[in-house]
C-alpha cells in the first residue's frame, strides 16, 4: 500500500504540472489538498511522511476517530463536507480551516463557538456553480451579499471559494461550472469589498482537476487518485465525497 500511495501521488503532482504548463501558471500557485474520507489513518499517514501536509475531511467522526493518529503531525486539517451547526464545536477541535460554509446560521454558530474559544477561522464560501439540487452550496447571485454579512464576524477569515463542480463523462461539460467560480471571484472583487482580497478558488478533484486548474484553481482536492476507490456504484458521484 505504501508505494502505491506514493507513486500515486507522483501522477497527481505530474498532472498538476502538466495542467499548469499547458494554462501557463506557476505551479506553485496550486496546491494538493488529500481528500481522506474513508480513509483509514495509517494510510493517511503514510501520504504526510511523503511530504502532504494538507488534509481534508467531511465526517466529524472521521476527524475524532483518525486523530490519535494524525494530531501530533505537521498538518493542517481542513473540513471539506457539509457541516451541520450542532456538529461546530465538536469540528472546531480539529480543523483549521472550513471549506463549507454556505449559510448565515452556520456563520452565526462558528463565530460563537469561536468567541468562547478566543480564536478564528479561515473559511472558504461554498457556492453551488453546478446549480444541482442534491449539492450543498450559495447561489451564485448570493455570493457577494453573504460575503458583505459574514465579514463582520471577526472570527470569520474569508479565503476564497469552494466548488463541486459538475461531474460528467464529457470533460468539456463539467468546465462552465469552474469557469463560473473564478467569474464570481472576479465579479467580488469589481465589487470591491473591503478587506475582501487575495482569494483563493478550491475547486477540481480526481476526476477533473486539469480543467479547474485552467479555470484558476489554486487547491485541489484529491482522493481517488491518490487512495483508490474506496466507494461503489454511482456513491463516486455523491457530492458529499468532495474529492
Amino acid at each position: 500500500m505504501k508505494e502505491e500511495i506514493i507513486f500515486n501521488l507522483k501522477q497527481v503532482y505530474q498532472r498538476i504540472e502538466d495542467a499548469c504548463k499547458l494554462s501557463g501558471r506557476n505551479v506553485s500557485d496550486v496546491k494538493l489538498l488529500l481528500a481522506t474520507k474513508t480513509v483509514p489513518a495509517q494510510n493517511i499517514q503514510i501520504a504526510i511522511e511523503a511530504g502532504e501536509i494538507l488534509i481534508g475531511e467531511n465526517k466529524m467522526q472521521e476527524l475524532r476517530d483518525k486523530d490519535s493518529v494524525l494530531k501530533d503531525l505537521n498538518i493542517e486539517r481542513h473540513f471539506i463536507g457539509h457541516l451541520q451547526t450542532n456538529k461546530v464545536k465538536d469540528v472546531l477541535k480539529y480543523v483549521t480551516c472550513i471549506q463549507s460554509l454556505d449559510r448565515i446560521s452556520l456563520a452565526e454558530e462558528l463565530n460563537k463557538q469561536l468567541q468562547k474559544a478566543e480564536r478564528t477561522i479561515d473559511v472558504f464560501i461554498q457556492v453551488n456553480t453546478s446549480f444541482e439540487e442534491s449539492k450543498f452550496g450559495l447561489p451564485p447571485t448570493e455570493v457577494i451579499p453573504f460575503i458583505k454579512k459574514i465579514k463582520e464576524y471577526k472570527t470569520l477569515k474569508i479565503k476564497g471559494l469552494m466548488s463541486i463542480g459538475l461531474l460528467d463523462v464529457e470533460k468539456e461539460k463539467m468546465r462552465p461550472s469552474l469557469h463560473l467560480l473564478r467569474k464570481i471571484r472576479d465579479e467580488i472583487y469589481t465589487a470591491e469589498i473591503e478587506g475582501i482580497t487575495n482569494l483563493q478558488l478550491s475547486m477540481g478533484m480526481s476526476q477533473d482537476l486539469e480543467l479547474a486548474i485552467a479555470e484558476g484553481s489554486n487547491l485541489v482536492r484529491v482522493g481517488t487518485s491518490i487512495f483508490g476507490n474506496r466507494f461503489l456504484g454511482k456513491e463516486i458521484w455523491n457530492e458529499n465525497i468532495a474529492e
